[in-house]
């Protein structure tokens, strides 16, 4: 026969299961924003790359020329077509047809993906004056990427301009209707 009583033969549930229902469990952890999941899987894939390199290229030997590699590397991946300079649609922002012109990274996709493996290598021990992703070389290569992209589309690339908060610039003494 079943007894009433709840720590008993015939209760479902031990006094240690109870026990353990009762203790906090750890909060899970925080859910990374957009940017920093992106900022990791890009450090990852940068690492990845850079070991399987032959010979393999451990992250305190990487330079600025590794990075570039590893950007001609990811062109292959690209879905920006880019025409050459032979072809019939070069220049024009809206070809009329297909062509066989190959397809590349977008420069404001390597901007990006540059800037976030600048913040992930100085996250992850490097340091600033050593970060092969802040080297001059990194910033011409963007440029020409970015300016032969233009060239192809027939797209000239006009530099965004800060917007001025409107009393910035004038001196407190200065006013507009006062004409002093």
């Amino acid at each position: 026969m079943m007894s009433n009583d709840p720590g008993g033969e015939g209760s479902s549930s031990s006094a240690a299961d109870h026990h353990q229902q009762q203790q906090p469990q750890p909060p899970p952890p925080p859910q990374l924003s957009r940017y920093e999941s992106q900022k990791r899987r890009d450090w990852n894939t940068f690492g990845q790359y850079l070991r399987n390199q032959r010979p393999p290229v451990p992250l305190s030997q990487c330079n600025y020329s590794h990075v570039l590699d590893f950007m001609r590397y990811l062109d292959q991946f690209g879905k920006t077509k880019v025409h050459i300079q032979g072809c019939v649609f070069f220049g024009q922002p809206d070809p009329a047809g297909p062509c066989t012109c190959p397809l590349r990274q977008a420069w404001g996709s390597l901007d990006a993906l540059i800037g976030r493996l600048r913040a992930a290598y100085e996250e992850n021990g490097g340091a600033p004056e050593t970060n092969p992703f802040a080297n001059g070389a990194i910033r011409v290569y963007l440029r020409e990427v970015r300016d032969s992209q233009a060239k192809a589309r027939g797209i000239p690339y006009k530099k965004k301009k800060k917007r001025r908060k409107p009393n910035e610039g004038m001196s407190s003494s200065f006013h507009p209707s006062s004409g002093i």
